[in-house]
């Protein structure tokens, strides 16, 4: 169970890469801001689901502690960016764009956090390997 947390955890970083990839292209799409930055908002949904299936597949594989709460940050912070979004749009103008400007830097703690989880769970995958070889 392990080795599958551990599987986990990777796909969700490339998954955060590729929303990078994806608001970077929508920013330099021409198509109206909904259109180009949909499949932003789509993958933005898919991580908060592969947030929270993490969390359950580290309190199912008993990570430690430490490692089941960070799983459950990413969930977090995934929720904090759709509450960004929607903030930033009540607001008009420059003020809407600073409140937005949160919504990558809020992307980048994803992104740190859940790089931790999947060096963290690969260590803790292939140490759990190498104990159940050892004579």
């Amino acid at each position: 169970m392990r080795r599958f947390f551990a599987a986990l955890a990777t796909l969700q970083v490339l998954a955060v890469a590729a929303q990078f990839f994806l608001a970077a292209s929508g920013a330099f799409d021409t198509a109206p801001n909904e259109e180009s930055f949909q499949p932003h908002r789509v993958l933005g949904s898919g991580i908060l689901l592969l947030a929270v299936l993490v969390t359950v597949a580290a309190a199912i594989a008993r990570m430690p502690g430490r490692l089941i709460g960070l799983s459950g940050l990413v969930a977090g912070l995934a929720v904090v960016q759709f509450v960004i979004r929607a903030i930033a749009k009540a607001f008009d103008g420059a003020a809407g764009e600073l409140v937005f400007g949160l919504h990558a830097v809020n992307g980048l703690a994803i992104l740190a956090v859940a790089g931790m989880i999947a060096r963290q769970a690969g260590q803790l995958s292939r140490s759990a390997t190498l104990t159940r070889q050892a004579p």
